[in-house]
């Protein structure tokens, strides 16, 4: 029998490490070869990795919700299948490519005892680069911080959050522990939700700008719609209706279907529409992808949202469909409330937000009538797009909404 250490495969897309969110093993047992060993997930998906040897599990690199880079030692085996002990581990093993899922709820085992803090190590490198997750590296660039002066607590010597407020500070903890408090650590979709909030806030200058619409005819129309669809047709929501203004009013604001490379100081403003829908989900928010919304009509957009809204949901969504958006739009339904001020997925430049329609008393003619009121959300990122041009789409989508014929007019 001989040892076989299975080192963290480069699972594809660029990246240099991975969360490991769950382990299918643990130290004792004996795998198979290609039977699952663990879950690691990137920005993008989840993937399953499996065993390249037959053999017994002596111990694992990390504990779930740890990272773990690229090249780093994930597993080591006890093993005798000589086919594979010539080989260098580090070959990327086949691997099984799945979205994000809500991990199933486990039982809650006793607090462990306290644990004196490990003394802080010399930082792990990644090639030139000291292992770190993305969100560490951002801040630490913004603070002006040599990651590679930076002593690491974390696991196989990352660096933590926490190591950068030691550093930053001389030493000792950003926070004072609070008694009678649970401690959640954020791992899996909440940490990658956390991080790319985090850096959307930090990066990009918002402003938000709400506009009034009267939906009264637009909400006539869908019903009509809706009422004389033939039976393959799908049932119309209003998403459809704002995909189709956000489609016109880009190509007069191009500047707001673009996304914006704020490392190299390059905006790109792009000829497809590509819509970002922003969707709660069982595992968290995501923002799958409608393509090319510019060449579909009202109908096609309808069976589009239902499709991917539904795989989303159900997490069977492709990776690619996660990814890819110029600009982005988000509604809460019926929890919509009176307005919002939504968060820009960079490095898209402007998100938009319907908001509830509201039986609202107006003056019209000199006459109290009720009429179908929403409040529009919109925030964009002021590095690219000037107040004034933002007020002048959002009041020409007030325009198509209001009057629907030009809806449907090239």
């Amino acid at each position: 029998m001989s040892k076989h250490i299975f080192k963290m495969p480069d699972i594809g897309e660029g990246v240099t490490e991975a969360e490991i969110t769950e382990w299918h093993i643990k130290a004792g047992d004996k795998v198979a070869s290609d039977e699952p060993v663990c879950d690691a997930m990137t920005d993008k998906a989840t993937v399953e990795l499996t065993a390249p040897v037959s053999g017994i599990v002596i111990s694992v690199g990390c504990e779930a919700g740890e990272i773990m880079a690229v090249g780093g030692d994930l597993i080591v085996f006890e093993t005798d299948d000589e086919a594979v002990l010539e080989k260098e581990s580090s070959i990327p093993t086949p691997i099984k490519m799945e979205t994000p899922k809500k991990q199933p709820s486990k039982k809650a085992k006793p607090a462990p005892k306290p644990k004196t803090a490990p003394a802080p190590v010399a930082s792990t490198m990644i090639g030139t680069k000291p292992l770190a997750s993305p969100a560490v590296r951002r801040r630490a660039e913004e603070q002006n911080i040599d990651l590679a002066l930076v002593p690491a607590s974390g696991k196989a010597g990352q660096i933590t959050h926490a190591d950068l407020d030691a550093y930053a500070k001389g030493g000792g903890s950003s926070l004072q522990k609070l008694a009678g408090g649970t401690d959640i650590k954020v791992t899996g979709m909440r940490r990658i939700i956390s991080e790319r909030m985090s850096e959307s806030k930090r990066r990009i200058p918002h402003f938000s700008y709400v506009e009034a619409i009267d939906m009264t005819e637009l909400e006539r129309t869908r019903v009509h719609l809706n009422n004389t669809r033939a039976a393959h047709q799908p049932k119309l929501t209003l998403m459809p209706f704002f995909m189709r203004a956000m489609v016109k009013a880009v190509k007069l604001w191009p500047q707001c279907n673009a996304t914006f490379d704020d490392d190299a100081g390059v905006i790109t403003q792009h000829n497809p529409v590509h819509i970002g829908m922003a969707a709660q989900t069982p595992g968290g928010l995501m923002v799958p992808v409608i393509r090319n919304a510019e060449s579909q009509d009202i109908w096609q957009l309808s069976s589009e949202i239902a499709r991917i809204g539904e795989a989303a949901k159900t997490g069977n969504i492709a990776p690619a469909e996660l990814s890819g958006s110029t600009i982005s739009l988000t509604s809460l339904g019926k929890l919509a409330g009176v307005m919002a001020t939504p968060v820009i997925n960079r490095p898209e430049v402007a998100i938009l937000c319907p908001n509830k329609i509201v039986d609202t008393p107006v003056i019209e003619n000199g006459q109290m009538v009720v009429r179908k009121m929403m409040n529009f959300s919109t925030s964009f990122d002021h590095r690219v797009v000037d107040g004034f041009h933002a007020a002048e789409m959002v009041a020409y989508i007030k325009g198509l909404l209001e009057h629907p014929a030009t809806l449907f007019i090239d």
